[in-house]
């Protein structure tokens, strides 16, 4: 009794491990995170903004304190179309998860037929004959004589029942599949994330670049007015004699030529409206009145949180997706390996057949099966080996992938850090600059007044002050670019799910 107790739990245990299996192939092992050696925070010149590593605001916008920014950021993520075709793409990756699941579990159908048939007489006479043969003389031999006159007539054959079949995953194969589509999931998640950033940062760019182009219009209106000004004292002194007609007629031209900058400005501010329109998933003109008037353009904080270097890997989605193709990539070896192996499935069915509709309820009437398949590769042409080679070349390019996507993912940061760092300094250097330019204007001008300096001289430091102007406000407006570009460098904020 204890025998066949122990060969019993041998026999349920040997069982049990032929039925779990195991899985052929590589197993993934994610990648070691890779940093710089080192890693410096970036100062942007006296005056300027500090990068500091603290961790990003997930809505880092905020850092600009401009109401119509945060406004437009929180819409672009449910009204840009790259951003809704990602979410349709992610949604067709789940639905592949689902199918891939679905070979995990046994397959239940169930069906009816009927069918009505003539069978053969000579079939017939065949099976009779063999019955008499095994039988003797008798009722077999009576049979075999009259068999070929008989007429069989058409049949009524009716079915229904429960068919049901499962593969036994011996060598892992459903499962290395289940494990490249969550992997694909994954992936196709960060690509959607990695849409979302890159269109915030599209969206804060250009929303930058139109108030940096609406401030120089700005600036260029006043100008204009200046110059304005100075025609009107310069066509004074004319008049009364005081200076000759050139005076006058370079101060006109003077106003002209900035007059002649507004329209091109106007037309580059109506381009940039028209690009937030699109990002918006909006037509042209429909977002004019919203934006159309100029706000204070806000110059970049003083502190500028970048977060830690190791956690780059996990912030930048382009990193987390190459990770996860190269995931998807090396469940696929294994499955390609288990097709080389013996494929087992369990069949089964049960159900009612019947020559009469009537008796197709009767519990002798029933019929079922139930068996394993045994499906062995003997010679396919070459296409299992080939198939293997290439998803081990597609798992070698996933990893050289990710490799170029981490130095990438490096040099856009040390890029960005470069240009806030140089552009923070070069911005300092354009307000000291333009308040030299500014003074100087004030007194050349004034001492025109009183006729102690030409007009040349007014003309010059008026065009070197009004060209300061502009200067500084577009280095302003590149500092605060590169501080969008600097975000999307490091992935944005940080969340988990969205």
């Amino acid at each position: 009794m204890w025998l066949r107790t122990a060969k019993s739990k041998q026999v349920l245990t040997g069982l049990v491990l032929l039925l779990s299996g195991c899985a052929v192939g590589p197993n993934y092992k994610k990648p070691q995170t890779w940093t710089p050696p080192a890693w410096k925070i970036a100062q942007a010149g006296s005056k300027g903004s500090v990068t500091i590593p603290d961790a990003p605001d997930v809505n880092w916008w905020n850092i600009f304190q401009d109401p119509e920014l945060t406004s437009l950021e929180k819409r672009i993520a449910t009204e840009n179309l790259d951003v809704q075709r990602g979410t349709a793409q992610l949604a067709e990756s789940r639905a592949q998860l689902v199918l891939a699941g679905a070979e995990r579990f046994p397959a239940l159908s169930a069906s009816g037929s009927y069918a009505r048939a003539q069978y053969s007489s000579q079939n017939l006479r065949r099976i009779v004959s063999h019955i008499a043969e095994s039988t003797g003389g008798g009722i077999g031999q009576l049979l075999d004589q009259n068999a070929s006159n008989a007429t069989i007539p058409l049949l009524d054959r009716w079915r229904d029942g429960v068919d049901a079949t499962w593969e036994v995953d011996l060598w892992g194969r459903v499962r290395r599949q289940y494990e490249a589509a969550q992997a694909y999931l994954d992936e196709s998640t960060e690509q959607r994330r990695s849409v979302l950033i890159a269109r915030e940062a599209d969206l804060a760019r250009d929303y930058m670049t139109l108030r940096g182009t609406q401030k120089q219009l700005a600036i260029l209106q006043h100008n204009r007015d200046d110059a304005q000004r100075v025609l009107e004292l310069s066509t004074s002194r004319y008049q009364h004699g005081l200076v000759s007609e050139l005076d006058q007629e370079e101060a006109r031209s003077e106003l002209e030529a900035i007059q002649a900058q507004i329209p091109q400005l106007e037309q580059e501010a109506k381009l940039e409206i028209n690009a937030i329109s699109l990002l918006m998933g909006t037509p042209p003109g429909s977002l004019d009145a919203e934006l159309s008037t100029p706000t204070e353009f806000q110059p970049v904080p003083p502190r500028v949180p970048v977060g830690l270097p190791s956690e780059l890997a996990e912030r930048r989605p382009d990193i987390r997706a190459a990770s996860d193709e190269l995931h998807a990539a090396t469940a696929e070896v294994g499955q390609a390996i288990a097709d080389f192996y013996p494929r087992v499935t369990i069949d089964a069915s049960f159900g009612m057949q019947s020559f009469s509709f009537r008796d197709l309820g009767l519990w002798n009437a029933r019929a079922w099966n139930v068996g394993p398949t045994i499906t062995i590769p003997i010679f396919q042409g070459g296409r299992l080996a080939g198939q293997l080679e290439l998803k081990k070349a597609s798992q070698k390019a996933a990893a050289i992938q990710y490799r170029k996507t981490v130095l990438s993912a490096w040099k856009d940061v040390d890029d960005a850090l470069t240009a806030f760092t140089k552009d923070g300094q070069r911005t300092d250097d354009l307000a000291a600059k333009k308040a030299a330019d500014q003074r100087a204007y004030e007194l050349t001008l004034e001492r025109y007044r009183h006729g102690m300096d030409s007009f040349l001289r007014v003309l010059d430091s008026e065009r070197r002050f009004f060209g300061s102007s502009q200067a500084l406000a577009g280095g302003i407006e590149q500092e605060s670019v590169d501080v969008v570009r600097l975000y999307g460098a490091l992935g944005g904020g940080w969340e988990g799910a969205f």
